[in-house]
């Protein structure tokens, strides 16, 4: 584990406080000592047993070091898990530990795991070149329309309200009260469209596109295979992976994605656009848009 994380504070202070404890705590405490991961994955009667204590031995030392309980005291290693502090195996056990906790266990565990498995698979088939020539392409537009409806709709739009902290050109699409097709009505070769759907993939998207490559609009799409209509239309196309075990489709990985592109087209900006972000959220203290900390 990394030693700045929370858990390996706990561990300085378990060894910090070593002679404090009582000879049967100093034994759970040794195995805590060297085998830290073990903590944020087993149940305590499995640590309690590996340790050759009673669980209850576990639950005194955890007091004794200034926590409420065991439960408290090993939330900072799980925590260091689920934060990717540890190797997948570590992630692994945690996660087929959850699946004990009660009925809704093994949904969690299959909800962390999924989300988990999208990110890896999305990213593992698109490389850096990929990424860095959409990137320009975007940078060097005059106007960048984002599209996406349904659940797109809100990926679509914090992509664009995040862009726009720093770049006027990006639009979200459709308006209020518009469709697809008539915000895109006058765009052309010097704008750059970013479309987004999954199967079943919606009508309007895919029209837009349709119209879009008239036009001679450049697209971007993101959708959740290589034979979808935008990526096979597309001058960029990322198949991101959206699989869960609940009804609508995963936006983990298509959220990551977005934010992973929109660093990279800042990366290619000008110099000029760190100056306007900074100016965007001076302006925003300025009119008491933000909650100031009173003195």
């Amino acid at each position: 584990m990394n030693d700045t994380n929370v858990s390996n504070q706990v561990l300085t202070r378990l060894s910090d406080e070593w002679d404090t404890l009582t000879p049967e705590a100093q034994k759970a405490a040794r195995y805590v000592l060297e085998n830290p991961r073990d903590v944020g994955v087993s149940t305590v009667r499995e640590i309690a047993e590996s340790a050759n204590v009673k669980p209850n031995t576990l639950v005194r030392m955890a007091r004794q070091m200034g926590f409420d309980g065991y439960d408290d005291f090993r939330e900072p290693f799980r925590e260091a898990i689920r934060n990717g502090q540890a190797s997948f195996p570590d992630r692994a056990r945690w996660l087929q530990s959850i699946r004990k906790q009660g009925e809704l266990g093994g949904l969690y565990a299959d909800m962390v795991t999924g989300a988990l498995q999208n990110i890896e698979a999305t990213f593992a088939n698109i490389s850096e070149f990929d990424l860095r020539t959409a990137a320009e392409m975007i940078w060097e537009s005059r106007d960048v329309y984002t599209l996406g409806v349904g659940v797109n709709n809100s990926n679509a739009r914090n992509f664009t309200y995040l862009a726009r902290t720093g770049m006027v050109q990006f639009h979200a699409i459709p308006r209020p009260g518009s469709t697809p097709m008539d915000d895109i009505a006058w765009a052309d070769s010097r704008d750059t469209l970013i479309a987004m759907t999954c199967n079943p993939y919606r009508a309007e998207v895919v029209q837009a596109v349709e119209v879009a490559k008239e036009q001679g609009v450049k697209v971007i799409a993101i959708s959740d295979s290589p034979a979808s209509p935008i990526i096979r239309m597309a001058d960029h196309g990322f198949v991101i992976a959206c699989d869960t075990p609940q009804f609508f489709p995963s936006s983990v990985s298509t959220i990551a994605l977005l934010e992973t592109l929109l660093s990279f087209v800042i990366a290619s900006a000008s110099d000029e656009i760190v100056e306007r972000v900074e100016k965007f959220h001076l302006r925003r203290h300025q009119l008491g848009i933000y909650q100031e900390e009173k003195p």
